[in-house]
């Protein structure tokens, strides 16, 4: 009995604590932090660590590129739960300069604001949307033999950064940075 309530009672402080690192550094702090856990055999006590994460589109060199941008620069969230041990090797992670919160208890975010950042991430992954253009989008095309005229967007391919286009009725494939909205 006495198992199933400790058990329970563990699974309730489970929580997503926000921590603070070197700026540049989330990454080695994720990636120190997930062999660690590893090592130490504390995958029932940290849960889930991360990098946000959103994909944004860029224009670079005359072509439009999806990059990968940190969506808090300078902070990693960790899902677990906090007690001495799980505390203590977050916090002596090299490249982590503490928790979000007292030094000595973290705050973690509330259910909701978990909910809402994690759903953020998986809807700001590089989607048809970050490169600027949807579905059924009317644009100008601006470079090719087809320069000057109008079409309508028929499918999006972010991936290789091209738009399948209509032309006069006529479905052409052409790069993202040989279109632009009207």
């Amino acid at each position: 009995m006495d198992k199933k309530v400790a058990e329970s009672e563990r699974i309730s402080d489970r929580a997503w604590y926000v921590v603070h690192t070197f700026s540049g550094y989330e990454k080695r702090v994720k990636a120190t932090l997930d062999s660690k856990i590893a090592a130490q055999g504390l995958e029932d006590v940290i849960f889930n660590v991360i990098v946000p994460m959103r994909a944004e589109s860029e224009f670079k060199d005359g072509r439009r590129r999806v990059v990968q941008k940190k969506v808090f620069p300078g902070y990693v969230l960790v899902d677990m739960i906090v007690n001495n041990n799980s505390w203590f090797v977050v916090r002596n992670t090299q490249g982590v300069t503490g928790f979000v919160g007292s030094e000595k208890d973290p705050i973690p975010l509330s259910e909701e604001e978990a909910y809402r950042i994690l759903n953020e991430l998986v809807d700001g992954r590089a989607d048809d949307d970050t490169l600027g253009f949807k579905v059924n989008d009317n644009v100008r095309i601006i470079d090719g033999i087809f320069e000057n005229r109008l079409a309508i967007v028929k499918s999006i391919d972010a991936a290789k950064q091209r738009l399948r286009v209509l032309v006069e009725n006529m479905p052409v494939d052409l790069d993202v940075s040989q279109v632009e909205k009207i």
